[in-house]
This record gives structure tokens, sequence and C-alpha cells, in this order.
């Protein structure tokens, strides 16, 4: 039998947190510092994180080994979400139809390259988010912007700071709804908080894809439509996440700043669109172009109407919920399921994943994908698009090939992250935090900082630290800072998540893959790094304002 300790090594929270720390640096050094491909960083970590647990949190070498395991299971769920999303992109680009895709977002962008990156990363990307989340955005936009001929670190960079604001409301507000049930708390509330937390994120996170596109040229001539997306998105935001739909509230504010963009852009004429193709290497825009009729834009942009109605259908109606979800595959190790207890003797829920494949976001996307195959398949226009019905198979194959390295760094991060739970080294860091007294109040966000970034998920995250985020909320109330409700702590929990996600090492390896780096994430984190440290020093800033001033933003 095995109780993690959080004052295991000296019996210090101090020294244990302290300790805690060495396998997530040891990640950081051999990526940064070595300068290792995230697999072989994953790997060392996860061999790190072990011998902590078992010199350091005395925690058996064999029960260290077994959550591993599960949590490299629960890896390659994850992998099968990715490998759902990048297969379901390739359709469309085998069946020819990406081009007008492509082209679809020029009209809209009015031809600005940089507006275009902006509608597929952040509008396009936060409705992906909203319905598919785990990875899913990443994949699709960075690929569909790299097409656009933006270079891969900028196109890699942009979309991982787009896929922020809308992580807390993502997968159909799956991270709000398990900081709810692990925290106890009315769910609602809490993304009615993080709802005037995320928007003030939104807001600027276009401005912020400028300056990553085309630098402080590209703030200068297009700043006006990305602050108007960034306001309509961010209020859309705001209104949907008190309401009894918050589950739908990325949806709304994709839709309501698509719309509004889409409607600015008709008065708003871009600057600089030449500029921005010299500065990234492109050849001058062509005045010549094809009209692109109406029913090959329609043709385009339905497989992702299809992915919409399929995600929608699947996580709205209820019955049909139920029915998916109940049909699973369950990983169970006994040896670990007995051994894992609390101090009170219960057993913990440790020795188990389990796998409901059927209303996986990754199946999903493979259903929709098949059905847009069919559709392709039989209105190809006379032969001028579509495919072999074979070639999406073989397709799924080579994008597993493609994918390997990315795989067995998602497995291995997740592996690590079980371990660090499990053995009590999360824990640890986490309590050491809390125990600060007042100064928590400002640091609450950093836990989900951290949770998201080891574990590449805000709702594993949520799940880690909720309980203690409400126990932190009662240290405080005791303290005499009544704003620090428990509510107001698992919403900081969640949005601080959202700014850790960009450096998770699945959504570097991720990003990687889909804009052909693999081996080189150490770059993206270093471009993406200070955006994320920047974004969260504001959300621990607003959180403490919201605990001691602005009460008026707490329901």
């Amino acid at each position: 039998m095995f109780t993690a300790n959080i004052q295991a090594v000296g019996n210090s929270l101090g020294l244990s947190a302290l300790v805690a720390t060495i396998p997530l640096l040891a990640f950081f050094v051999m990526l940064l510092g070595v300068k290792a491909r995230a697999h072989v960083s994953a790997l060392v970590a996860l061999a790190v994180s072990i011998l902590v647990a078992v010199v350091g949190f005395t925690m058996p070498l064999g029960l260290s080994a077994y959550g591993a395991t599960v949590g490299a299971v629960h890896g390659l769920v994850i992998c099968w979400v990715i490998l759902g999303a990048i297969w379901f992109y390739q359709i469309t680009v085998l069946s020819g139809r990406f081009e007008d895709l492509r082209r679809t977002f020029d009209i809209l962008g009015g031809g600005d390259l940089r507006i275009q990156a902006i509608l597929i990363a952040f509008c396009f990307g936060g409705l992906l988010e909203a319905l598919a989340g785990f990875g899913a955005p990443v994949a699709i936009t960075a690929t569909m912007i790299l097409a656009l001929g933006v270079k891969p670190l900028k196109a890699a960079t942009a979309v991982l700071i787009a896929n922020t604001a809308p992580v807390a409301f993502g997968a159909v507000a799956v991270p709000i709804d398990t900081a709810g049930q692990v925290g106890g708390k009315d769910p609602q509330v809490i993304a009615t908080i993080v709802g005037h937390q995320a928007p003030l994120l939104a807001i600027f996170v276009p401005v912020l894809l400028l300056f990553v596109l085309d630098g402080i040229q590209g703030v200068k001539d297009a700043w006006l439509p990305a602050l108007v997306i960034g306001i309509s998105f961010g209020a859309a935001q705001w209104l949907t996440a008190s309401t009894a739909i918050y589950n739908l509230t990325d949806v709304v504010a994709c839709i309501a700043s698509m719309t509004v963009a889409v409607l600015f852009l008709q008065v708003w004429k871009p600057r600089g669109i030449e500029g921005v193709r010299e500065r990234n290497g492109l050849p001058a825009a062509s005045e010549k172009k094809e009209e692109l009729p109406a029913v090959r834009i329609w043709m385009a942009v339905l497989p992702y109407l299809i992915v919409v109605a399929i995600f929608g259908v699947a996580n709205l109606w209820k019955e049909l919920k139920k029915t998916l979800g109940s049909v699973s595959v369950t990983y169970r190790i006994d040896d670990l399921a007995n051994a894992m207890v609390d101090k009170t003797g219960k057993a913990v829920s440790a020795g188990q994943y389990k796998f409901t494949w059927l209303s996986n976001p990754g199946t999903l996307l493979i259903i929709s994908g098949l059905i847009v195959a069919v559709i392709y398949f039989f209105f190809n226009e006379n032969g001028k698009y579509g495919f072999k019905f074979p070639a999406i198979f073989t397709e799924f194959g080579s994008v597993v090939h493609r994918m390997r390295w990315t795989i067995v760094t998602i497995a291995s991060v997740l592996a690590l992250a079980y371990v660090m739970n499990l053995s009590g080294q999360t824990v640890a860091m986490g309590t050491f935090l809390a125990s600060l007294g007042v100064a928590y109040a400002f640091l609450a966000p950093a836990l989900g900082w951290i949770g998201t970034a080891v574990t590449g998920s805000d709702t594993s995250a949520n799940a880690l630290f909720s309980k203690l985020q409400v126990s932190a909320s009662d240290t405080l109330h005791a303290a005499g800072v009544t704003g620090a409700t428990p509510e107001l702590m698992l919403a900081a929990n969640t949005t601080g998540g959202v700014v850790g996600k960009m450096i998770s090492p699945q959504s570097l390896a991720i990003a990687a893959t889909s804009v052909d780096m693999e081996g080189k994430e150490s770059d993206i984190f270093k471009a993406v790094v200070p955006w994320s440290f920047a974004m969260l020093v504001v959300v621990c800033a607003l959180v403490f304002l919201q605990t001691n001033v602005l009460h008026f933003m707490i329901p």
C-alpha cells in the first residue's frame, strides 16, 4: 500500500516542492540546453520523475512504472484525437478542395495574409477548440497557415498563441465542468468568472498575432481590424459565459467574431499587403484571379460545417451523448489500483483508464472525414476534384508514420504527469504555493499554468488542483481575505491553465509536426515562452485585483 506524502523529502514541504521541480527542469534543460528532440527530452524527464518518486517520495518502483504505463495509455488516447484531426485535414488536401478554402479565407481577409491568418488561427481555431480541443485546433490551423506562405516558426508561434483564450471553454467547457465537479462548486458560477477573465486576453490576442506575423509594421497596418475581432470575441465570451449555455461560449464567440470581421472588412481596406508578402518571401499577389464560384466556396467550407454539426449533435444531444459515452474500453492495472490509497485508507482511482472511444473527438473527426470523403467522391465536378477512395486509408498510415515521434513525446509527457501526480510531486508544488498566505491570491493562476504546462490539458490541470484551490480559499478566508472565494480560485486555476498550454511539450510537439519542424521544438518554445509568462502575469494581477478590489466581477 502506498499513500503520497507531500512532505516526504526531509519532512519538509518546501524541500519536497523544490525536489519535485527536478523532472520539469530536466525536460527544459534537455530541450533548451542540450537541444535534444522533444521525445528524447520527455523520456529523460520521465526517467528523472521516476527516480525522484522512488528516492525522494518513497514510491515503490513497480508502482511508479505502473503509473507511467497508465499515463502513457492516456497519452495515446490524446494522440488518437490529433491523428484524426490531421487526417481530416489531409482529406481536404487530397480532394483538391483545400486551395479553394485558402482562397475563401483570402476573400474574407481582403487579400491580407495577416488577417487571413488571424481568421484561421483565432476565429476558426477557436471553433475547433470549442468542439474538439486536445490539440486538434493547433494541428489543423498550423497546416492551413503554413499553406498561406507563412514561415514555419511564425506559423507555429501564431497558432499556439491563438489557442489561448478559447481553451477554458474548449471541448464544450469540459475544463470548467471538471473544476466544478472536483471542487464541489457550481460550474456555471465558475464559467461566469472565467468569462470575466479570458476576454481580457482575447481582446489583445489578434494584435499579438499581427506582431508575430509581421512585426511592428503589421501592427501599424492592421491593428484596427485585429482589435475589432478581439473585442467582438471577448464581448461574446463575456455575455455567453454568464448564461445557462456557457458550454457553447466559444462557439458563439467564434461565430460572432468571424461575422463581425467579415462585415468590418467590407468597409476597411487592408494596408501593406504587398509589404507583408515581400517580408515573408512570397511573390506579389496576382491582380487577375479566377473567380471562385459560390458552389466551390460552399464545398470548401463544407467539411468544417460537418465537423460543427457532428460535434454539436454528439455533445449537446444528451441521450446520444450518453449512448456514445457508454461504449468504452477500460485499461486497468490491478496492482496499482489496489495499492494507491489516500490518508484515510480510501483507494485512489489511479489504476485504470477508461477510453470512451465512440464519443472521443478523434473518432468523431474520423466519422466526419468519412462523410466528407463520400460527399467529395460523388460530387467531384467532372473529375476536377475528388480522389481514389483507397487513398484516404493509406493517408492515415502516412499520418501515423509522420507523427511517430510526436506520439512518443505525448505518451512520455502524460506518463511523466501521472508519475508526478501519484507520487505527490505535483501536489507538493501546489501545496507549497498555497501555503504562502495572502500572496497566494496573486499566485493562484500559476498552479493551473504549471498543471497545463506539464499535462498539456487545462482539464487535467483542474482535475489536479481544484480541491487544493478550494482548500487554499478556506485558508485565505481564515486569514481575512474574504474576496478569495472558492469559485474565484477555481476560475483562476482554469484561466492560468489557458496561458500555460502553449508551452506544454504536447502542444510544442503537435505544432512542430504540423509545420514540418520536428526536432526543433526548442525553437518554438523560445518563441512562445515570453508570451506565456507575460500573459500569466496579467492573469495573476487580474485575479489579485478581483480578490481585493474588483469585487463586482465576481457573481
